[in-house]
């Protein structure tokens, strides 16, 4: 809904004060498995999109070359998809999406399918994304590490129908790293997550 590829059936959604109507450069989805183009290198991947919105080439020259250098893929340019990794394809859509300047990131599980070093690579590039570019990512995602890493807020959900059970505010000041894993208030709250989230699956095998 909020990236307007479903309607609300009741109440009502606004970004920056507008209501959602539709999807919009505004509001960009960064998907679980690498939803690119085989057929064009990483730079035609980022760059499609404003492109065919008739961006001016020269400013979008620019800003594609300084996304990419932000996301590590400076060098990749015109490599294609097949010729990357899976941690480097989900760069490459994150750097497809943070050429467009979106207000809002929506990142659904993206990094589920990779492995836990390479997982750990791209948590740091996304916190070094947001830090640049400070737009309002909404992340999901079932490591309660990563949401804790990651988060400011965290929504911990129902099971179904899905609702929203606790808002959680994460202390832990920035800029982070995974040395918090060992701090004690960590621990304290993962399992208060954990706990919580267990509580759920026992319900719903009664």
């Amino acid at each position: 809904m909020i990236a307007g590829f479903e309607s609300l059936t009741s109440g009502s959604l606004t970004v920056k004060g507008q209501s959602v109507s539709g999807p919009h450069p505004d509001r960009s989805v960064v998907f679980q498995q690498p939803a690119l183009f085989p057929w064009l290198t990483v730079w035609d991947n980022v760059t499609l999109g404003p492109r065919l919105r008739g961006h001016n080439p020269q400013s979008l020259k620019e800003s594609t070359q300084k996304v990419l250098l932000s996301v590590g893929l400076a060098g990749f340019e015109r490599h294609y998809p097949y010729q990357l990794s899976g941690g480097m394809r989900q760069r490459v859509q994150l750097a497809r999406v943070l050429v467009a300047s979106p207000d809002v990131i929506l990142m659904d599980e993206p990094f589920g399918a990779l492995d836990a070093q390479t997982r750990v690579v791209m948590h740091e590039v996304v916190l070094k994304v947001w830090a640049e570019y400070r737009p309002t990512i909404f992340f999901i995602t079932h490591d309660v590490e990563e949401a804790l890493i990651l988060a400011d807020s965290i929504y911990v959900m129902t099971r179904r129908p899905g609702r929203i059970k606790e808002r959680i505010q994460v202390p832990f000041s920035r800029p982070r790293s995974y040395e918090l894993i060992g701090d004690a208030n960590f621990a304290a709250l993962r399992a208060r997550i954990v706990s919580s989230l267990r509580d759920e699956w026992l319900e719903a095998r009664e």
